[in-house]
């Protein structure tokens, strides 16, 4: 999907949420997914990731590595694309050690 200036910007905004939310472990999923998928999601999708990261962060996080289910009104593709993309992530950190 090609984004133009005015979702560029929609894009940068969304980066920045997604890595600076002060919720380390939520941003080590949330950051790199954005990074990775940002340019290639729909404008429903985006829509649907704003509100995502309006939501408290213990309960995004928690949806997230399914340590609770999420409500019905959050529990979308897009979740569960984010709940996958975790062990990709986690593939890529230099932080864990071995």
């Amino acid at each position: 999907m090609q984004h133009d200036s005015t979702d560029s910007d929609r894009l940068k905004k969304l980066k920045f949420r997604a890595w600076r939310r002060g919720f380390r472990e939520a941003d080590l999923i949330l950051g790199p997914f954005v990074d990775t998928y940002g340019r290639e999601l729909s404008e429903a999708e985006l829509d649907e990731l704003e509100v995502l990261l309006e939501q408290p962060d213990q309960f995004l996080y928690a949806w997230i590595i399914g340590r609770e289910p999420a409500p019905q009104a959050f529990d979308t593709p897009l979740l569960k694309r984010i709940s996958a993309f975790r062990f990709e992530a986690r593939g890529t950190r230099t932080d864990l050690g071995s």
